[in-house]
């Protein structure tokens, strides 16, 4: 097979992510939607609310096994067959949701099964974005490994565009009754069809040759993951809490401000919907110009200045979300999706430059989605639990706490843009 070309690679590394994170964020979508009634018994809709969003961090306590599993089999046999195999795993999870009966019909079975599959979803996910970053950064020329590292960046604001159009669309032509009965599971079934296209492009990949390299200069690690925490276990640690603002930011933005917006301020779904659509361009405009400067002028300068400005949000968090001016929410959620694609954007770079070749993939996974289980998996239930108890500007402080803590670690980080070795 000859060698890919640079376009071919980029596309591969792309596609992929979107469609793992469109399969993510059609479930956190539906869990702030339809997700509790349907599988959970009738009580009071903010406790069923509560036991969505639970589910919902069910995959990023997963995330970590896929990432060990995905990654140990990545840094021994090769970046391509574990980027086939963790899309297939997620999208056979995805799928299946789509097709399980809710509570009423099987009663305890529904949210067990859920939980299970979604426990999959985690699996699958955990393994694709250190994949699908090495895939990038690995061919990337010398000074443009931030650059090309935004290619699976932008997977995630295109997964959540195409989920929330979807989701979007449905809301318009059908009613709340057939939505809820059946319209949410067909964002679900669509997965099958993109799941496809996914595997066509990445079957014609082949290996990087950093990895091809360092195979040829000794034998790969027995155990990638015992290697990650004995000799590299500072950059795991510091690559994981610097993570931490970014999936906090989004999480709060996105999951938690459509359940908070729809339920609490009594925002239409459709509307709130066409909000999140908006301020998603916004994360999608950052990602690139972040990755450009990331190059420019080093990782650590562009991740400091996004990072304060999260924390600036923490404070305005409250008067704008919080708000019943429509023009307030959708500026605010402009404003803290374009910081975290501004924060997101380098760690495409920043996380696989912590960490040897030979143990690049259970690294960077590892330490990604380490970062998924501290930012994300509660923000949502933190978040809703925070406004319930003491007001929605509790949930901006929990905003600037976690910028604090990303900055903090961002501060203790070498810079690893310069290092034309790694």
């Amino acid at each position: 097979m000859s060698a890919p070309s640079a376009r071919q690679i980029l596309i591969a590394s792309f596609v992929g992510t979107a469609i793992e994170f469109y399969d993510f964020y059609i479930y956190a979508t539906a869990a702030a939607l339809v997700i509790g009634p349907i599988f959970f018994p009738q009580g009071e809709p903010g406790v069923q609310t509560l036991q969505a969003f639970a589910t919902f961090a069910i995959a990023f306590l997963a995330r970590p096994v896929g990432a060990a599993a995905f990654g140990h089999f990545g840094d021994r046999i090769g970046r391509k067959a574990t980027l086939v195999a963790s899309l297939m795993i997620m999208g056979l999870s995805t799928v299946l949701i789509g097709c399980l009966p809710g509570y009423a019909s099987i009663g305890w079975w529904a949210p067990a099964l859920l939980c299970l599959l979604r426990f999959g979803q985690g699996v699958g996910f955990g393994g694709e974005w250190g994949g699908a970053a090495l895939l990038a950064v690995e061919n990337a020329p010398p000074g443009r490994r931030a650059l090309y590292g935004i290619f699976p960046q932008l997977g995630a604001p295109i997964g959540f565009i195409a989920a929330n159009l979807l989701f979007l669309g449905l809301s318009v032509a059908l009613t709340p009754a057939d939505f809820e009965a059946w319209g949410w599971r067909l964002p679900f079934l669509a997965s099958a069809a993109l799941v496809g296209v996914g595997l066509y492009v990445r079957l014609k990949l082949t290996e990087t040759p950093a990895f091809r390299a360092a195979l040829e200069q000794a034998p790969p690690e027995p155990v990638p993951l015992a290697t990650i925490f004995s000799k590299h276990l500072r950059a795991t640690l510091l690559g994981t809490l610097a993570m931490v603002a970014a999936y906090a930011v989004f999480y709060l933005s996105t999951v938690f401000a459509l359940s908070y917006g729809t339920a609490t301020l009594g925002y239409p779904r459709k509307s709130f919907l066409l909000f999140e659509c908006v301020a998603i361009l916004f994360m999608a405009l950052a990602i690139p110009l972040s990755g450009w400067a990331a190059d420019r002028f080093g990782r650590k300068p562009v991740l400091v200045s996004g990072l304060a400005v999260t924390g600036a949000l923490g404070a305005v968090l409250g008067p704008m979300l919080g708000s019943d001016e429509p023009a307030l929410v959708l500026g605010f959620l402009c404003l803290a999706l374009f910081a975290m694609g501004w924060i997101f954007g380098p760690m495409g770079a920043l996380l696989p430059e912590l960490f040897p070749t030979r143990v690049r993939y259970t690294g960077a996974s590892v330490t990604y989605n380490l970062a998924g289980i501290v930012g994300a998996s509660g923000a949502p239930f933190a978040a809703q639990w925070l406004a319930g108890w003491g007001g929605i500007g509790l949930v901006g402080l929990y905003l600037a706490a976690a910028a604090g803590v990303s900055l903090a670690a961002v501060a203790l980080m070498p810079e690893t843009g310069r290092d034309a070795s790694r």
